[in-house]
């Protein structure tokens, strides 16, 4: 019998997966839309064969999808939710880099003056 993952562990798993570049990149290009492998190796600085190990992992994780065109595979998120969790990503570091910078701007005027 198989016992069911508890969600705090499926959570870890989910952020696990987030926590390569390339993986990252994927997702963030894959907003935009659908993209063919080859569109996704020019704009990511990889080998082919690393971009292939990222792409395997977001499938097995449920992240993206692959469907054949011919010789040609293509890329999609799986769910808009995916792209929801990319932008909340986003406007979290924003918020972060911001209270850094002012803590930044409060120490140069303090060592100014």
């Amino acid at each position: 019998m198989i016992m069911p993952v508890p969600l705090h562990q499926a959570k870890a798993e989910l952020f696990r997966t987030l926590g390569h570049p390339v993986r990252v990149r994927v997702l963030e290009l894959l907003q935009d839309g659908p993209l063919p492998v080859r569109d996704l190796l020019s704009a990511i600085d990889v080998e082919a064969s690393n971009l292939s190990q990222q792409l395997a992992v977001l499938r097995r994780a449920g992240l993206v999808t692959a469907t054949r065109e011919g010789a040609t595979v293509v890329y999609a998120l799986s769910t808009p939710d995916v792209a929801t969790l990319m932008f909340a990503a986003r406007a979290i570091l924003t918020e972060l880099l911001a209270e850094q910078g002012e803590l930044l701007a409060e120490l140069r005027a303090e060592a100014r003056g």
